[in-house]
């Protein structure tokens, strides 16, 4: 079974920055996919960023998405934080395992971080 947590949230500055890390455990699988999703205050689920498995960073305006390997993890730096980015921020992590040489593909989400921007 593989699981995903998030970590690094807290509350901070507007104009500071974080990283949130989205780390994995379990055994014998590799990520296809990795996306961070944020769900603001009252508002629905909305997609931030995201990597292939094939990726080591991506770029998608303040927010850079890398790959730890060494610790199956990826993580997230927001840069210039508003307040507006306040929300719980949640990793989808899309990928496969090798069980005695049948692949079973995975889909999980973990339980989210909260992050809050003051003005």
């Amino acid at each position: 079974q593989v699981q995903v947590a998030e970590s690094g949230g807290g509350l901070v500055q507007a104009g500071g920055s974080l990283r949130l890390s989205c780390t994995a455990s379990g055994s014998s699988f590799s990520f296809d996919h990795t996306d961070w999703y944020r769900q603001p205050p009252g508002k629905q689920r909305e997609w931030v960023a995201g990597m292939p498995g094939s990726g080591v960073t991506s770029v998608t305006g303040r927010f850079t998405v890398s790959r730890d390997k060494t610790k199956n993890a990826v993580n997230m730096e927001i840069d210039s934080l508003k307040p507006e980015d306040t929300g719980v921020y949640y990793c989808n992590v899309r990928g496969w395992r090798n069980i005695r040489g049948t692949i079973i593909p995975f889909d999980i989400w973990g339980q989210g971080t909260q992050v809050t921007v003051s003005s």
